[in-house]
């Protein structure tokens, strides 16, 4: 399934290692990404600005040894690269070559010399990927080893570093206050120092406790009669109370003290806080306590380093998910008063926005329903691809933004506080009856205004927009293409982005003119490209892969028609010698939608020859759902992509759809899957098996599909409610029963469980084993805490039960989700190949 880490999404989405050609195969496609023909012959773009990229390959025949063999052998990529803060040296992570550990590199972009590895002792000063910069640019902090920091930007010399901590302590969220004091926060509380006087103090600091009293209440009877009885007790408490009393008129008397915490109920607990960059405010959100996984949510693993049969705790399940919400409390730090900020001023929160729903499962139960408008569980929008906090406030200090979410994940609200009124003031709804998008919810503030930018779907495609206080928004991008990736430049002319403005499966970086919102592209480099704008605004740093090469690191000047200088050569020999074939990218004509399904297919070298035998055919299906793998850059499925290329090789035609479902094309592509998964994705497989047949001289009857994670789980519902869609599948790491799986993801699209049954069951594989009739392979990593082992075993049991004999499953006993082992990789590919070549 899905893994919610940003780095892992850059690895998919958007690098790779660079070019062995510069030709791309795409379909062409007008501007506005109106959809062609689907039948319609794949065309060729021209050469993209970039120097020294063309390759060429010698003739060599793919094996599955060499395919599933540790990676190391194409190359180590350029990872987690960044600037450094002379705008001048770009630092990026490599790993060491048949080894766990990675270094960090350091290479000069103005004349691309060779890389200088950084030595260890030299790691403190350089490693500031994370840092913080003050207003006036003259300062930047980070973090390195769970120690803070600081270096002059405006001065050079031996003493422009200082180490601030030196005890490990992991301290979070940096922040420069505006006069100039650097702030960090620890466990439950948050300190500033002085960066000229080196004075340390704190700020704030907040419990979860009942506020400390002189003398606890009796606690019954006999202890109030023991205090009005003996004086001595009596006299005890009085001389407590007394202290007491003076400590508190000592802390509001004398500022030499820390600050006295504020206190919240023992039964929550902290979610998140920003302090106001004046120092006067902290915004906070808290929830109750409540664990996050059971007591019985445990995994065995049978391989252990003592023998033994290990138990690991895994994650929690959506059927056993309760409902969360987060309490907004606005803390004035000068007053040393707390303001509870109520969710009443957001419109629809107390909208029973599932009421169709519940009313449609309580039909099929024979009962009714009636509209309940409670008020909604709400909470602080987590979008899986941040890297920002959901509170953000204004440079001045005056103003704070939050961006909230529905538990129920309907609604998503942008809103500011009244700082004088302790209200919520909403800015911006979003509604989706499907679903609110975990990604692009990207926000921030103008530096110079009081105006707030954000990412949004409501136009069906993730623009931005641009919006006063107390004002309209108005849009500054629009059409039928995805924008993310935000950066605003330090005066307010421009923000710079990522689009696949051109064609959904290429993505280039742009920027728009905030106040005409003339939009500028900035790169033609035809594939996936990523950026990082120089800290002083006059160059990008790009990531640039293509269908063929994974990602090299590149150069250039920010500005329009600029050439591209190549940084990195990190691909290796070996892997340049292959002969990799580029696939086509082609539109395939939909039965059930007005777009088409871009695809990525792979045809034998020989495709124009027409007059031979039919071919043979596999479809693959990709992982997560939502993720694009038709586009133009180098794709993380980089074994599937040997993988297919051998095929090829063989006489296979491969296609590799995006089905309903896919990112990168839109909100309804997205949606279509809303509360029935394993329906429209296995209709559009059907639709590119007839493009197959119809364009690629495939035979129906020789046609197989396989796929891991959603793609697992998109191969038993092809075999088991569509049959004759193919005659072989094989499922890796399958999801079989969506009850099970977690509740980030799968609430989105099929609620929960308690709340419709009805899509969790005509969405769910073990509900329709009884229509297996074709080949089946089941291979299952047993100790995968992403999708559990046990889906696999269920399924295989209700396979048995149904008396299916067609059926093999295969268990890998020390693999997680991701496989690691290139003997578990080789394994798990020889049986496919297996599978295909002895059904098809």
């Amino acid at each position: 399934m899905y893994n919610y880490s940003k780095k892992l999404l850059v690895v998919i989405i958007s690098t790779g290692l660079f070019a062995c050609s510069a030709t791309q195969s795409v379909s062409t496609q007008p501007s506005n990404n109106e959809a062609t023909n689907p039948s319609i012959a794949p065309t060729h773009q021209g050469t993209p600005t970039i120097d020294g990229q063309n390759q060429t390959h010698t003739d060599g025949t793919l094996t599955l040894e060499q395919i599933m063999a540790d990676p190391d052998w194409i190359g180590r990529q350029p990872l987690s690269s960044y600037w450094g803060d002379n705008s001048e040296s770009v630092f990026y992570s490599q790993k060491e070559k048949g080894s766990p550990l990675t270094h960090l590199w350091q290479v000069d972009s103005q004349n691309a010399s060779e890389a200088q590895q950084v030595a260890l002792s030299k790691l403190h000063a350089v490693s500031y990927s994370d840092s913080v910069t003050n207003p006036q640019g003259t300062y930047s902090a980070w973090v390195f080893e769970g120690n803070i920091f600081v270096k002059a930007l405006s001065g050079a010399g031996p003493n422009a570093l200082r180490q601030i901590t030196q005890d490990g302590g992991e301290p979070k969220q940096l922040k420069f206050l505006n006069d100039g004091r650097l702030t960090y926060r620890r466990g439950n509380r948050i300190f500033s120092v002085d960066l000229n006087s080196g004075f340390s103090q704190k700020l704030v600091s907040w419990e979860f406790s009942d506020a400390p009293e002189a003398n606890a209440k009796p606690a019954d009877y006999v202890a109030e009669q023991q205090i009005e009885l003996i004086d001595y007790v009596a006299k005890k408490r009085n001389d407590r109370q007394l202290k007491f009393n003076q400590q508190k008129v000592l802390a509001r008397q004398n500022n030499t003290l820390a600050p006295e915490a504020f206190y919240f109920s023992k039964d929550d607990q902290w979610v998140e806080s920003s302090i106001s960059p004046n120092g006067k405010w902290l915004l906070i959100a808290t929830r109750e306590m409540q664990p996050s996984r059971g007591e019985d949510d445990l995994m065995p693993a049978y391989i252990s380093e003592d023998g033994r049969i290990e138990s690991k705790g895994v994650r929690q399940r959506v059927a056993d998910a309760k409902p969360v919400n987060h309490d907004l409390w606005l803390l004035d730090l000068t007053s040393h008063k707390k303001y509870s900020l109520s969710y009443h001023a957001l419109p629809g929160f107390n909208d029973d926005v599932l009421a169709e729903v519940k009313r449609e499962n309580a039909n099929a139960k024979g009962t009714t329903y009636q509209t309940n408008r409670l008020p909604r569980d709400i909470v602080l929008m987590r979008d899986w691809s941040w890297d920002q906090s959901a509170i953000e406030w204004h440079e001045n200090g005056e103003q704070v933004a939050v961006m909230l979410e529905a538990w129920d994940n309907k609604d998503r609200w942008l809103a500011t506080v009244d700082l004088q009124q302790h209200r919520l003031v909403n800015q911006h709804r979003l509604h989706d009856d499907a679903w609110i998008n975990y990604r692009f919810n990207s926000y921030g503030w103008l530096h110079n205004t009081e105006q707030l930018y954000y990412l949004s779907e409501e136009s069906g495609y993730a623009h931005l927009y641009i919006k006063a206080l107390n004002g309209n928004a108005s849009a500054l991008t629009s059409g039928r293409f995805e924008v993310n990736n935000l950066t605003l430049s330090k005066n307010d002319e421009y923000i710079y982005y990522q689009a696949n403005q051109k064609h959904p499966g290429i993505y280039e970086i742009y920027r728009v003119n905030i106040a005409s919102k003339e939009i500028e592209a900035l790169t033609d480099l035809n594939g996936m490209t990523d950026y990082t704008l120089s800290p002083d605004e006059s160059k990008l740093l790009l990531t640039h892969s293509t269908l063929t090469s994974p990602p090299e690191l590149y150069v250039q000047e920010a500005k329009p028609n600029a050439q591209s200088t190549r940084l990195t050569h990190t691909v290796s020999p070996e892997f340049l010698a292959m002969n990799f074939a580029a696939p086509d990218i082609v539109p395939v004509k939909s039965s059930h939608t007005t777009q088409p399904i871009f695809s990525r297919v792979y045809q034998p070298a020989d495709v124009e020859n027409n007059e031979r035998e039919k071919r043979r055919a596999v479809i693959f299906s990709h992982g997560a759902g939502y993720l694009q793998n038709a586009h133009l850059g180098w794709s993380g499925y980089f074994r599937e992509f040997m993988f297919h290329n051998m095929l090829a090789q063989q006489g296979y035609v491969v296609m590799d759809m995006d089905y309903r479902a896919s990112a990168g094309y839109g909100r309804d592509w997205r949606t279509a899957i809303y509360r029935h998964m394993g329906k429209p994705e296995i209709d559009d497989l059907r639709d590119g098996v007839n493009w197959l047949v119809e364009n690629a001289n495939v035979d129906r009857q020789r046609i197989g599909t396989y796929g891991g994670s959603y793609g697992g789980f998109m191969t038993f519902m092809a075999l088991f409610t569509q049959p004759d869609l193919f005659q072989s599948g094989a499922a890796l790491r399958p999801v079989t029963d969506w009850a099970h799986y977690n509740h980030g993801y799968t609430s989105n699209i099929l609620n929960t469980p308690d709340v419709d049954p009805i899509a969790y069951e005509r969405s769910s594989p073990l509900y329709f084993a009884e229509g297996l009739e074709k080949p089946l392979l089941i291979n299952a990593p047993m100790v995968d805490s992403n999708v559990f082992f046990q889906d696999t075993v269920r399924l295989v049991q209700r396979l048995i039960e149904l008396e299916k004999q067609d059926f093999e499953t295969a268990i890998y006993p020390v693999e997680s989700h991701g496989f690691v082992q290139p003997s578990s990789w080789l394994d798990e590919y020889r049986r496919i190949y297996k599978l295909f070549e002895t059904t098809l």
